[in-house]
């Protein structure tokens, strides 16, 4: 590459990374080879490797809660059915990705309990906002989110056809 590589490049390089080979792959060595630039470009952009997996981190949490919630708000249709369409609907890999790298290091770890508690205080607040109880909420938002990490951890795909189906029944499930 010959233009001078931002922040930003190499955090998204490092999303990419993280998704296809795992939180191992995060080096500075090896994504420099991949993006035909020096470790020295990494390094004007971060202190160390604690701080480049911190700013990975923290664009999972931009991507994988604030943008999805940003586009459920965006979106015409009713925000819980809206956001089932949209998560479980989405590539997961990146999600197993960092679960997978939570199980070893406790920056990781606490990026997760902090988005599960995000997602979980966003689905509680749409089930409030359609007239449910504070504890219904609770519970049903738990319920559901357990149901999407089970989902996002399978890996296993399913044909849109059945997986709107499986998404009529959870709006169901939720309604009543």
């Amino acid at each position: 590459m010959t233009e001078q590589l931002s922040a930003d490049d190499w955090i998204s390089q490092g999303i990419k990374a993280l998704t296809k080979n795992g939180f191992t792959a995060l080096k500075a060595d090896p994504m420099a080879k991949t993006m035909g630039v020096s470790r020295g470009s990494f390094y004007w952009h971060f202190a160390d490797l604690g701080a480049f997996h911190a700013a990975v981190l923290k664009r999972w949490r931009e991507i994988a809660a604030e943008e999805i919630i940003a586009g459920v708000k965006a979106d015409s249709d009713e925000p819980l059915k809206a956001l089932l369409r949209r998560t479980f609907g989405a590539r997961l890999d990146l999600e197993r990705a960092v679960r997978n790298w939570a199980a070893f290091d406790p920056a990781a770890q606490a990026a997760v309990r902090a988005i599960d508690r995000r997602r979980l205080d966003y689905i509680e607040g749409l089930l409030e906002r359609r007239g449910f109880a504070a504890a219904s909420a609770q519970a049903r938002a738990q319920i559901l989110y357990w149901t999407f990490l089970g989902f996002a951890l399978s890996g296993s795909p399913v044909p849109p056809a059945r997986l709107q189906g499986l998404l009529d029944e959870i709006q169901k499930m939720v309604a009543s």
